[in-house]
């Protein structure tokens, strides 16, 4: 155990010791006796965000908004890019390490002989630190499936489920049946349960009306139209005119219309103005969904890593000016489909340049290079590189002003070139 007088970085390194980050054990026995021993519970309105791709673009559009309202809000994300603090924000801002750091430390003095795994115990910590700030909102993104994870341990006042893809097919299952089932049990009796995909699967629908949740499926319940500039919001006889998301994407509408059938859902807890609504939209900020970073080249970052982010992305690079070439910096973790989310992208890219990702977890340059070569990309498109760092460097050598650059294919890959950025 660890004495008090230890940084947030020392109680990390304990944390990961104890039980590394690439090791997942679900299941809520666990955090079920720790919030017990702990007292954790939240006298504001909680807002579960769940989802296969479009939960951060989600839970940023809700803080944003509850904050151009003048609300108090916490907000938990992960992974985290840089800085452990980016899972913790308090008011769009990172949270305090002194705050962590006394959170770690309940943590640990509560748990006893408990193992707890790296995403339990830092959960919980962040838990703790969100009860100290006195918030009026507290928004938490679910980190893998909804069953069984750590974060819906607590009874939130809300949920939604963004999309449904399939992704973490060891633990959820390799159909969208199967994937949306588990991501439906963030939903609660009662309680509204948002679904902002437009072709949810059928389990997810059985189950929610099962529990008796309160469903509102996209494109049923409440819809958007889109015109120039604005889109309109619609949901029963509710009707907001807005200015679109200020987070790059096509896809950014389709996320902001669960975003807004969450805040229309919420409205006797949490009352906003539709002017406080498209400031929020206004202002909303995210690194790495589909995010502009430089011109001329246009440089994107974009974490997407499965199937469905491919869609997504390569409906994006559509969008891009025709002129010059699309170049690649890319690289995936060996779990992901590879395969498949190169195919996706592959008729969108001219060059790749590639590096491969650090192990346990990382795909190495050589098995990324004959992926790629097995989903059809030639061997004259293919560059190969040291490291992301060392790739985006070639790639930005080899660009001209009129080419567009999209660094991809995990949050990893787009981590390793923020600090060159």
């Amino acid at each position: 155990m660890l004495s008090q007088a230890h940084s947030l970085s020392e109680w990390l390194e304990y944390v990961e010791a104890q039980h590394p980050q690439s090791v997942i054990e679900l299941g809520l026995g666990r955090m079920r006796t720790m919030v017990e021993r702990l007292g954790i519970e939240f006298d504001c309105p909680v807002i579960t965000v769940g989802g296969t791709n479009g939960k951060g673009s989600t839970c940023m559009m809700l803080e944003s908004i509850y904050r151009a309202a003048g609300y108090e809000v916490g907000t938990h994300t992960s992974p985290h890019m840089l800085r452990f603090t980016e899972r913790a924000r308090v008011n769009g801002a990172e949270i305090d390490e002194e705050s962590m750091v006394r959170a770690f430390e309940k943590v640990e003095a509560a748990r006893g002989d408990l193992a707890l795994t790296y995403f339990e115990f830092t959960a919980l910590a962040i838990f703790l630190a969100f009860m100290e700030k006195q918030l009026d909102v507290v928004i938490l993104e679910v980190g893998l499936g909804g069953r069984l994870d750590a974060i819906s341990v607590l009874e939130p006042t809300a949920a939604i489920v963004t999309t449904v893809g399939v992704d973490h097919e060891a633990f959820l299952g390799n159909t969208r049946d199967s994937v949306g089932w588990e991501k439906a049990h963030i939903y609660r009796k009662g309680k509204p349960a948002i679904c902002a995909d437009r072709q949810p699967p059928a389990k997810l629908v059985q189950y929610a009306l099962g529990l008796g949740a309160s469903l509102r499926v996209y494109g049923e319940a409440f819809d958007v139209e889109e015109k120039g500039d604005q889109f309109t919001f619609k949901m029963g006889e509710l009707v907001w005119t807005l200015p679109r998301p200020a987070l790059h994407g096509r896809n950014q509408i389709d996320n902001a219309s669960g975003v807004l059938a969450m805040v229309a859902s919420l409205l006797e807890y949490l009352p906003v103005t539709q002017g406080q609504i498209a400031q929020g939209l206004r202002s909303v900020r995210l690194t790495g969904r589909f995010e502009c970073r430089g011109i001329a080249p246009l440089l994107y970052l974009d974490v997407g890593h499965n199937p469905h982010a491919a869609l997504v992305l390569a409906d994006n690079l559509k969008s891009l000016p025709a002129d010059g070439k699309t170049i690649a910096v890319f690289g995936m973790l060996a779990d992901k489909d590879m395969q498949e989310v190169i195919e996706i992208t592959r008729p969108m890219i001219d060059e790749w340049y590639v590096a491969g990702l650090p192990p346990p977890r990382g795909a190495s340059l050589s098995l990324l290079t004959r992926t790629m070569r097995e989903a059809g990309v030639q061997a004259h498109q293919i560059f190969e590189n040291e490291s992301v760092v060392a790739a985006l460097q070639a790639a930005r050598e080899k660009a001209s002003i009129n080419d567009k650059i999209i660094v991809f294919g995990s949050f990893v890959t787009v981590t390793d070139v923020l600090p060159h950025l």
